[in-house]
């Protein structure tokens, strides 16, 4: 995974915020995600599943002697199920309260997204519901969509 360089040098944050996000793949989509939760990016382990959870959790992992459950945010968002490649990562999110494990399709890269290019989720995106999106970001050619980890994650966060 490597930083993508400003384009000509130009300083982002003279011209207004930036926000630092993990660029990530599912389908032909890209995602993002505030690189501040991320803990680290792995390959995936072997899954211990458990009876009675939703569809979307996979399990849990032992992460180095900690207990991470593994959320398949494919199955979370009804997209189509996709094998496992050799790109296939768990992601490892540290949210107040909350560690958990998402399965993306492959890991992009690490990108600075200014303020001024991000606009706010249309209610609905191609069956994800907006209220899971912080909104959009239009760079180059692709459209990124920021997920909202408070709306996603939120219920199982500690009070």
């Amino acid at each position: 995974m490597e930083m993508t360089k400003r384009s000509n040098g130009s300083d982002w944050e003279a011209e207004g915020a930036v926000d630092q996000q993990i660029l990530f793949k599912m389908g032909n989509e890209y995602y993002g995600l505030s690189i501040s939760l991320v803990r680290e990016i792995i390959k995936p382990l072997p899954i211990t599943r458990f009876p009675k959870s939703p569809p979307y959790v996979e399990g849990v992992i032992d992460l180095r002697g900690r207990i991470l459950p593994i959320i398949n945010l494919r199955k979370m968002f009804d997209l189509e199920p996709l094998e496992e490649t050799d790109d296939t990562r768990f992601v490892d999110l540290q949210m107040d309260g909350l560690n958990i494990g998402i399965i993306v399709d492959a890991v992009s890269e690490v990108m600075n997204i200014p303020q001024n290019l991000i606009e706010p989720a249309p209610p609905i995106i191609a069956g994800v519901e907006g209220k899971y999106l912080q909104g959009i970001a239009r760079l180059n050619d692709k459209l990124i969509m920021l997920l909202d980890v408070d709306e996603i994650f939120g219920q199982w966060k500690k009070k």
